[in-house]
């Protein structure tokens, strides 16, 4: 039977009977060795083998030194079998009888000549595989799809309604379910709580005796006032008392100054009830820090003066007004001295003010200026006016004007606008000695109440009256403590020796 051809015209040795069986392998080409090439990379003459007979074998030695031989374990479990002899690594399969074993080949069912089955066949590389799609026209544009309801959103798919209430109602009983679990192991994990726990509360109110500080706050903060200015340049908060039914309010005189001499600047009284009034100033007296303003209101609550002559130093006082725009303050204190000369400087370059005050530790800050000082029946004693201080807050010394001699200024100006006041007509400075302590004489005008009296320059006065002079202060407050026309003892020392002079005091 003649070999078939493959597709380079080199024919093939093995055998084709229609069965198709496995091709026999195809026989080696050797070409011819060109002898150049021969000469340049083959081995030397008499060379036979992979090495020259005198070249030095591996690791030093005259012959190659091979690997050592495996052990025999291995050679048992991978080497040949014993007694065979065969070099082949693979061997064709056999049958039970000893025969090749032949199995069918791949392209079983297709011609013997298939270019695919022949490996010396040209590869060709056709066309795709994807097929032409006819020409439907224009692609329609994508619609949005459905929109997923809230089953389709939480569950992925749709679900019955009632499966939904039964769901919800389920996950409401084990949130309950829950809650009380928990309710249950609080109470049980805290043996110190009662939920059901009620405290007993006292019905009857807080006893408050009459004279208490409480009762005492109650009757008199009603009548005292917070007075508030503000204009282009100007603006600020005061505290007032009112003592008359008409609506005067007295006040010190730094309080309303700024609203007098800004014009745009408004003054407004605000009572403890929230109502707000507009105050026109009705007279003022600067020496004495000292004012009454007026406001239009119906039924205000008055405060009364009491007698503050009667005041002894340890008496329980209450500082009544507005400190730092807090209205309705309430501060206890006592009475820490009587008849303190206070000075100050005048507003705006004014007269220098001087009064008589009374000492107290109650708590006295800005703002209470204008605020009431009263006493332990609630009764006007004084009104708060100044302090002194190196920080800018009280510190337990605060001053407030005597209240009898308040009440003689207040009624001056209610009743006229303006007030005089008992004067010497002398210039003094303070003065301390061995032989006398008090306010000397530093110049005495011509025609003054001093002048007909006698005294002269370099006297040092000690005494008006019944009230002792320590310095100069202390001298006005003395002599204005009595009234114009008024013809009183003056104590004086001169030239070392003590006297006393009848002086009819002038208006100043």
């Amino acid at each position: 039977m003649s070999e078939p051809e493959q597709g380079n015209g080199t024919p093939r040795s093995g055998v084709d009977d229609g069965a198709h069986r496995r091709l026999a392998p195809r026989p080696l080409n050797r070409p011819a060795v060109d002898p150049g090439q021969q000469a340049v990379f083959g081995r030397p003459r008499g060379v036979a083998g992979a090495f020259s007979a005198d070249r030095p074998g591996l690791n030093g030695h005259s012959s190659v030194q091979l690997a050592p031989p495996p052990p025999e374990a291995l050679s048992t479990a991978f080497g040949r079998p014993r007694g065979d002899d065969d070099t082949l690594l693979q061997r064709p399969p056999v049958d039970l009888n000893g025969e090749p074993e032949v199995e069918p080949v791949f392209w079983e069912g297709k011609p013997a000549g298939d270019a695919w089955r022949d490996p010396g066949a040209s590869a060709v590389i056709g066309p795709p595989a994807v097929t032409e799609q006819p020409d439907t026209g224009p692609e329609p544009e994508p619609r949005p799809g459905p929109q997923l309801s809230v089953p389709e959103l939480l569950f992925g798919r749709r679900v019955k309604p009632m499966g939904l209430v039964l769901l919800m109602v389920a996950a409401l009983v084990v949130g309950a379910g829950g809650g009380l679990v928990g309710w249950l192991m609080g109470r049980v994990g805290n043996p110190l709580t009662d939920g059901g726990v009620t405290l007993a509360e006292v019905k009857p109110g807080k006893e408050r005796p009459v004279g208490s500080v409480a009762d005492i706050a109650q009757r008199v903060t009603p009548s005292v006032v917070s007075i508030e200015f503000k204009g282009a340049s100007v603006a600020g908060v005061g505290s007032g008392v009112v003592i008359d039914g008409e609506g005067y309010v007295l006040t010190n005189d730094h309080v309303v100054a700024p609203a007098v001499q800004d014009t745009s600047a408004k003054l407004t009284v605000v009572f403890t009830d929230g109502k707000r009034a507009v105050a026109q100033v009705v007279g003022r007296d600067s020496k004495t820090d000292l004012a009454v303003i007026k406001v239009e209101v119906d039924n205000p609550t008055v405060l009364q003066f009491g007698d503050s002559d009667e005041l002894a130093v340890g008496d329980t006082v209450l500082a009544i007004g507005s400190p730092l725009s807090l209205s309705n303050t309430v501060t206890e204190g006592i009475v820490s001295a009587l008849h303190r000369p206070v000075t100050a400087a005048g507003e705006n370059g004014g007269p220098q003010v001087t009064y008589d005050a009374i000492q107290t530790d109650a708590a006295i800050n800005p703002g209470n200026s204008g605020g009431a000082l009263v006493d332990s029946s609630g009764a006007l004693v004084g009104i708060n006016s100044s302090i002194r201080t190196e920080t800018g807050g009280s510190v337990g010394l605060g001053f407030a004007i005597s209240g009898n001699y308040a009440r003689k200024v207040s009624q001056a100006l209610i009743r006229d606008g303006e007030v005089k006041h008992a004067d010497m007509n002398i210039n003094v400075r303070s003065a301390s000695a061995e032989t006398a302590e008090g306010a000397q004489v530093q110049n005495v005008p011509d025609g003054g109440a001093a002048d007909a009296a006698g005294i002269e320059e370099g006297d040092v006065i000690t005494r008006v009256g019944d009230r002792m002079v320590r310095n100069a202060a202390e001298l006005t407050v003395a002599v204005r403590d009595h009234e114009i026309g008024e013809t009183v003892p003056v104590v004086l020392a001169r030239q070392g020796r003590e006297l006393t002079v009848q002086v009819t005091l002038r208006s100043d």
